[in-house]
């Protein structure tokens, strides 16, 4: 009855009427009670008029309902406006007054909703917007609440008015960033109903015109989501939230804002039926999936599984959207499956089963298809073993999820490797292990699995885990070598330490060791012509990366028996990648002969295959090839490409003295000789001429195989080839007759050699040495035993020429003296041991590199202890710490030789050289003070006697250090004498 005398009234009339309620609430806005103390008159007669009780004049709550009717049935949108504006300048102070302005806004909107709507963006804008930031604590809670009380009336509003579907309201982005203010400032417990609020009138603004763009519809998740999930557990939130009279129950309070915000993912995948969104609302729950703490883990498991039970039920998806990062989201859930928290995993379990059959759906399946029937089943039986869950899955991921799905899938689980919770990355490396073994993993697939492999191992600390990637990495070897193989290449520089963990994986397989070997020789030789070596493609230059993963591998011990395997095939490649290496350039670093110091960091190319090539010969137990070219400085031939032939040459025979693979060698060479690489067929030349010299040479190859490759050589384009031919078609394998001709010559040279007077002492040393070389495969005879004798005479000749040849070409005649003489060459080499030992003090460099070179041939000839360590205090020992090592292993591999070792070390206190002079008084010294006890057992008294000769020739000496000696030993000889019983 009131609303229709309200619409009779005239426009003066209903302003009169608005003037007259207006005046009335503002002159008692700050005296707010439920009941006022005084009637106001002119508002009882208002009230008669309209037939109303004129007592409910003292009812505000009444008041702003009827000042609401007027409004909405006032035609003049001016004088609604002013009231509007009038009516929200009130006092905000108290609850139910702004429950009633927001009821008075409310009734208006329905028939002024572009005037209210301005009027709210207006107080959006300016007062509530100023007062989020700046207002003190009061004023901003009494304006949120009225705020909000007022929208949540218009949202209301809007909603059921049909007609506001014409409207595009786009203030709705400014009001919902007010909302998101009132929501971030929300302290973290809960005593109000604020937070459920906030966000329903969210979810009500979200549905107008136009719709909420991406990325504030990411604020919305952003910030919705942390203000509830971030909230502490049920338990905390009833103990710990402040006591407010009259206080709502928490766990009513909670239930109702966890549902309110489920209602708003339901509202925007309602908005947008489709995977992509599931995957868009899905995104915004990652880190609370990954969270540390139980209850917030919880929360979002449990939004989502009630999210996408709502799909399900209620939704139908468009078919064409097949987002990658769904597999990412699936791989998370999965995760979940062994969490503490048993709702958690109970909840994650549904999730993936819910995601997959929404996949089966959209792909036109049956949503019972036998496997996911078969993974429900596993699932709701509460007793059944996580191994077979995951086994199922795994297939269902295979069928179901698209290659790049499944490839998020499997990155996710790579990245969760090294998380901190120990249940997490076990169960990750558990379901990749799986997904590898299946054969899941396609070859597309392997490159980027393998980058963030690589990127996580750094982050792995559980033991477990790391043998478990050791099977994965394993796995994906066997079923796709060639692209594992060309990607872990490619991942970073073969020294990386972490790196050498992928390779070891794949050394776990009987089989894949070979298989890694044999890619790697194949990459090393894909040599691009120089031409084509830009500065830029340089470092991406394939077989420099194959060239330092091989030179890692030998010193890898899981791959030691595999590179004896390809011992030659590696061999022939290092040396002609070396040759490639020179002839482009790369030879930076090649003579920094730092051998103790490789590590400090990344060598340069050329010095690299060089090293390897060190390495392949001191990993594979072949040490005393790589002595020999040391101590003769024979890998520094292969740092030129002008002495390249004759490094090769020098290698290959101490390969033939030494035995070390000649067999294998040789076949690759014979492959190496028919290359159309001019390189291949210099290495493979020089090494065929001089395994000539090999006495098992031809139970390996026939004589006329032999000759056929020899003669091939000659047609050659390069010269070096066509003269290395003719020298190996000049052997003595090949005309044995030759053997009667330079056996004569080598006793004539002799008979000239132990003349008193020769003229050219050296270059006939130099010859004889040429024949033994020659006839080495044929054995020299007995000549070599009186040469051998002779040259150590010749050790102390004055000349350091003749001394340096005497001593090098020593070394030579005892390894080709043959089978027959070799006890007799034993004995001339223990004789030539001590003066050798001495003369690595000669005055001369050369002298004594080559009484290192010599000594060592001496000490594997006679078979003596530590040869092995021996060598590396020939090779890189220095000071008295090295030269007491070297004595050690000499007297302890010749325990009860001492007459003779003493005897050949007094014929040096003689010697003219000051140097060799203090050699033989420190190992004199060293045998009185260190082996005295043996002495006295081993010595004659004779000996004693020649002994004590010795030192009394030596009080007279000048020089200070030997008087010194003299004085520090002599009672030691003294008591010597009366110990010693013979």
């Amino acid at each position: 009855m009131a609303v229709i005398k309200i619409k009779n009234m005239m426009v003066t009339e209903q302003g009169l009427a608005l003037d007259t309620i207006c005046h009335f609430l503002e002159e008692h806005s700050q005296l707010w009670e439920k009941q006022v103390p005084h009637r106001d008159s002119s508002v009882q007669k208002l009230l008669k008029f309209l037939s109303l009780d004129p007592t409910q004049a003292t009812d505000k709550a009444f008041l702003f309902h009827l000042y609401g009717l007027f409004l909405r049935e006032c035609p003049n949108v001016e004088q609604v406006q002013w009231h509007l504006a009038s009516l929200l300048e009130l006092s905000h102070q108290h609850s139910s007054q702004r429950e009633g302005i927001a009821l008075a806004v409310g009734l208006a909107s329905t028939k002024h909703l572009e005037a209210v709507w301005a009027l709210l963006e207006h107080l959006g804008r300016t007062k509530f917007l100023r007062s989020v930031t700046v207002s003190p604590d009061s004023q901003d809670e009494i304006l949120k609440s009225s705020f909000l009380s007022a929208t949540i009336l218009l949202t209301r509003s809007l909603r059921e008015e049909y007609g506001s579907q014409k409207y595009k309201f786009t203030q709705i982005p400014e009001l919902i960033q007010c909302l998101l203010g009132i929501l971030q400032k929300e302290p973290n417990f809960l005593n109000t109903y604020l937070r459920q609020k906030v966000i329903l009138v969210i979810v009500g603004l979200s549905n107008l015109r136009p719709r909420l763009k991406p990325l504030l519809k990411s604020q919305v998740l952003q910030t919705c989501l942390h203000s509830v999930y971030k909230l502490p557990s049920t338990e905390a939130l009833r103990s710990g939230s402040p006591s407010l009279e009259p206080a709502p129950d928490v766990t009513v309070l909670y239930k109702k804002t966890i549902r309110a915000l489920d209602l708003l993912l339901h509202n925007f995948i309602s908005e947008n039926p489709s995977m992509d969104e599931i995957c868009f609302l899905l995104q915004h729950t990652e880190t609370w999936l990954n969270s540390d703490q139980r209850h917030e883990r919880c929360r979002a498991v449990q939004s989502i599984f009630l999210l996408l039970q709502y799909v399900v039920d209620s939704l139908k998806l468009a078919k064409e959207a097949v987002p990658s990062m769904l597999g990412h989201q699936i791989g998370l859930l999965t995760l979940l499956w062994r969490d503490k928290d048993e709702s958690t995993q109970e909840h994650s379990h549904h999730c993936v089963s819910l995601l997959m059959q929404l996949l089966s759906q959209q792909k036109g399946k049956l949503v019972e298809s036998t496997q996911l029937s078969k993974t429900r089943h596993l699932e709701a039986i509460k007793s059944g073993h996580l191994e077979g869950k995951l086994y199922h899955m795994v297939q269902v991921f295979r069928d179901n999820l698209t290659v790049a799905q499944h490839t998020q899938l499997i990155l996710t689980l790579v990245r969760n490797l090294g998380s901190c919770n120990y249940l997490r990355s076990d169960l990750a490396a558990q379901l990749l292990l799986m997904i590898c073994e299946e054969h899941s993993c396609r070859k597309e697939q392997v490159a980027e699995i393998l980058q963030d492999l690589f990127q996580q191992l750094p982050k792995i600390h559980s033991l477990s885990v790391q043998q478990t990637i050791n099977k994965v990495t394993k796995a994906l070897g066997i079923q796709h070598t060639q692209e594992v193989v060309e990607v872990v290449l490619s991942l970073c520089h073969p020294s990386d330490r972490w790196i050498l963990l992928l390779w070891k994986a794949l050394a776990t397989n009987y089989r894949l060791p070979r298989d890694v070997i044999t890619l790697l020789y194949v990459k090393l030789k894909l040599r691009p012509p120089r031409r084509l070596l830009q500065a830029t493609y340089r470092a991406r230059l394939v077989s420099l990366t194959a060239l330092g993963t091989i030179y890692e591998l030998l010193y890898t011990p899981e791959y030691r028996g595999t590179v004896r395997w390809a011992f030659a095939g590696i061999l022939l490649g290092l040396l002609t990648e070396l040759y490639y290496l020179l002839e482009v350039g790369l030879v930076q670093g090649i003579s920094d002969y730092q051998e103790d110091n490789l590590a400090s960091k990344p060598l340069e190319p050329c010095r690299t295959c060089l090293e390897a090539l060190k390495g392949l010969f001191w990993t594979n137990q072949y040490w005393e090839v790589f002595a020999d070219m040391k101590l003769i400085q024979g890998w520094e031939l292969f740092g030129h490409l002008e002495t390249f032939p004759k490094g090769v040459t020098l290698l290959a025979r101490a390969m033939v003295h030494y035995d070390c693979e000649v067999k294998a060698v040789l076949g690759q060479a014979h492959i190496s000789l028919k290359s159309t690489e001019e390189r291949d067929n210099i290495v493979g030349i020089c090494i065929i001429t001089e395994f000539l010299n090999s006495p098992d040479v031809s139970q390996y190859v026939s004589l006329k195989a032999m000759d056929n490759c020899l003669n091939m050589g000659l047609s050659n384009h390069n010269q070096t080839v066509r003269a290395m031919s003719l020298k190996g078609l000049g052997s003595t394998l090949i005309h044995p007759k030759k053997v009667t001709v330079l056996r004569s010559k080598l006793m004539e040279l002799l008979d000239k050699f132990v003349q008193p007077e020769i003229k050219d002492p050296v270059g006939l040393m130099e010859i004889m040495g040429h024949l033994l070389h020659h006839l080495g495969v044929q054995g020299t005879g007995t000549v070599s035993f009186d040469i051998a004798q002779h040259l150590l005479n010749l050790f102390t000749d004055e000349r350091a020429k003749v001394r340096e040849y005497a001593i090098f070409l020593f070394g030579d005649v005892i390894h080709y003296g043959g089978k027959k003489l070799r006890q007799s060459l034993k004995s001339l080499a223990f004789q030539a041991a001590v003066p050798l030992l001495f003369h690595m003090a000669d005055p001369c460099p050369e002298v004594a590199m080559k009484a290192k070179f010599t000594f060592l041939r001496c000490a594997i000839l006679l078979k003596w202890e530590f040869r092995k360590e021996l060598f590396g205090k020939l090779a890189w020992g220095q000071g008295l710490g090295a030269a007491n090592d070297i004595f050690v292993y000499m007297i302890e591999s010749n325990l009860g030789n001492y007459q003779q070792l003493l005897s050949q070390a007094l014929m040096y206190l003689d010697s003219p050289h000051k140097t060799l002079k203090l050699a033989a008084m420190k190992f004199i010294g060293g045998l009185l003070q260190d082996y005295f006890n043996d002495l006295c057992f081993y010595l004659t008294k004779d000996d004693v006697i020649i002994l004590k000769n010795y030192l009394e020739a030596l009080s007279h000496d000048t020089d200070s250090r030997t008087r010194k000696f003299y004085l520090n030993y002599w009672d030691d000889v003294v008591e010597l004498s009366h110990y010693v019983m013979r």
